[in-house]
């Protein structure tokens, strides 16, 4: 199941692994019981990964923009819907509230600028599992180093590879 409005996902067939990947960029959501891998690259964006541990079912979602005073309203309210397709989609393969798992990925602090976009986001996952009551299970989130992440639903595992980034010091902003 993709998000409305999004394309049809990007599957294919990952050689390395043995098994069918689907793709998920920036603003979209994926959520299947199929026994499939999910994809994605993250620098200072964040996904979320969800699954029941009853059903297998199980989905991931990207991130971009953090809520923010001088962002347009509709981008934290589409970015509030991300993380509620992502949980209702989960729960309308049959899951219930009580037996997902939840993790969250990236956020890292890859480019200069003078605010941090990473931990903004990273602030906005966490208080909307913590609004809805739902411990946040796993972390990899932070730090100087962007992600690729490869999460298998049906397992619950997530195969997360670390590119470090160097962040300028200070006196290096423009």
């Amino acid at each position: 199941m993709t998000a409305a409005g999004d394309a049809s996902p990007l599957r294919f067939w990952d050689k390395r692994i043995a098994a069918w990947s689907v793709t998920v960029l920036a603003g979209e959501v994926y959520v299947t019981d199929a026994d499939e891998y999910i994809t994605t690259v993250l620098g200072s964006c964040v996904s979320t990964c969800v699954r029941d541990r009853a059903t297998g079912a199980g989905g991931m979602n990207h991130l971009a923009l953090p809520e923010r005073a001088e962002l347009p309203r509709e981008l934290a309210t589409d970015n509030r819907r991300c993380l509620e397709r992502l949980v209702d989609g989960v729960l309308a393969y049959g899951g219930r509230i009580e037996d997902l798992e939840i993790k969250v990925f990236g956020g890292g602090r890859v480019i200069a600028a003078k605010s941090d976009i990473g931990k903004l986001n990273i602030a906005a996952v966490r208080a909307y599992f913590l609004a809805a009551g739902i411990a946040i299970e796993v972390e990899d989130v932070g730090g100087p180093v962007a992600r690729r992440l490869r999460y298998h639903p049906r397992t619950g595992r997530a195969m997360v590879q670390r590119m470090t980034m160097r962040v300028p010091r200070p006196s290096e902003l423009p």
